[in-house]
């Protein structure tokens, strides 16, 4: 003969287990229970819209090493292609700067702006040292000197580089405050 089974007593627990949690649906992030299409749509647009802003930055610095290069045939900084690059870079810095805290990473408010400004300073002179890398292994490890090569290797290789470093660098180290959203709750 079998017996109703009787209900065991447990005594509460003073943290909550995994079995208190609602049961979310295997697409939803455990983490901030939001949905995953949700947060892979967000990774898109938010890398789309640092890749704007970053070929914005790029036209800006190619415009510029141009103009400052080879304006003429030979421009005022012909012989000086690393010091034109520094300042190509310096100008595409500051357009990439607001577009990329107004807009790329807009969504997180930071409490320190000092703290954020010294480090996309830092990272982006980490970044210039890579561009410079190509432009100057280009030019006096491979002795080419064409717009061509300095705009591939320095421009277009060099860019490349930096722009993967940076936005590893901005979303984990300089961009790291609280979603506007949470702050206001």
């Amino acid at each position: 003969m079998s017996s109703p089974e009787q209900p065991v007593s447990v005594p509460e627990r003073s943290t909550r287990s995994a079995q208190d949690e609602p049961a979310r649906p295997a697409s939803e992030s455990a983490v901030t229970g939001e949905p995953l299409t949700a947060k892979v749509v967000g990774a898109l647009r938010k890398g789309a819209a640092f890749l704007v802003v970053g070929a914005i930055g790029f036209l800006v610095d190619a415009g510029t090493y141009n103009a400052l290069v080879f304006w003429g045939g030979e421009g005022v900084l012909y012989h000086s292609p690393l010091p034109a690059k520094i300042i190509a870079i310096a100008v595409a810095t500051v357009v990439t700067y607001f577009g990329n805290k107004w807009w790329t990473f807009g969504h997180q408010q930071t409490d320190n702006p000092a703290r954020e400004y010294l480090l996309y300073a830092v990272f982006n002179v980490i970044a210039i040292g890579l561009q410079l890398g190509c432009l100057g292994f280009s030019r006096y490890v491979l002795d080419l000197s064409s717009p061509l090569s300095d705009n591939i290797s320095g421009t277009l290789v060099g860019q490349i580089v930096a722009v993967v470093f940076r936005y590893w660098a901005y979303d984990k180290f300089v961009f790291t405050g609280e979603p506007a959203n949470k702050q206001q709750q």
